[in-house]
């Protein structure tokens, strides 16, 4: 993929399907480490899954036969030199605590490096496809954050969908707002 905004959007895709109710995106910069965090509580993997998971000619999906989400993203960690974790607990192995965690760590300063894209994009899309869905976003960089979280956002509109106009114009500017300000200290300013 041409940036990760759109791997961002692949993978948290995946932690819908698999009934996640919260899924939280976060990204962390931390001198010319990039880290890419994905946790969800859907139904989680077995270990086979989580070892077959990585190969691009598995996929759960029935419309097609190849699963490109998780290989792509591995593939743009190893190519700067980092790495792929993932770690999971099915529903059935532990009913109280379940779900998957994904790990992806780049180096920035690397030439094979994938810019981010537009992440705020990549969010406003899940939310508007997913409104029942809650997704918690996180970007911290140099001490300074953007932030979304969605159970805060119902509990103050109550019976507004997240999907409707108004409030995706609402989320959109906040986004944009908190970007600018990161970008302020010379950060990423929510497209690249």
């Amino acid at each position: 993929m041409k940036e990760l905004s759109l791997n961002i959007l692949d993978v948290a895709e995946n932690s819908v399907k698999a009934g996640a109710s919260l899924t939280q995106i976060l990204l962390t910069e931390e001198g010319d480490v990039l880290k890419l965090e994905f946790v969800d509580d859907g139904c989680g993997m077995s270990e086979d899954v989580v070892r077959s998971v990585i190969d691009p000619f598995y996929t759960t999906r029935t419309t097609r036969k190849v699963g490109m989400g998780i290989p792509l993203l591995k593939l743009a960690c190893e190519q700067t030199g980092g790495n792929l974790e993932i770690s999971s607990t099915t529903a059935d192995a532990n009913p109280e605590e379940h779900g998957t965690h994904v790990t992806a760590t780049f180096y920035t300063d690397h030439i094979d490096f994938t810019p981010l894209g537009d992440v705020s994009a990549s969010i406003l899309t899940l939310i508007q496809g997913h409104p029942d869905t809650d997704f918690l976003f996180r970007h911290e960089r140099n001490g300074r954050v953007v932030e979304l979280d969605t159970r805060e956002l119902r509990e103050v509109l109550e019976d507004v969908p997240l999907n409707s106009y108004d409030v995706m114009e609402w989320i959109r500017g906040n986004l944009q707002e908190q970007y600018e300000e990161l970008s302020e200290d010379g950060g990423y300013n929510g497209e690249e």
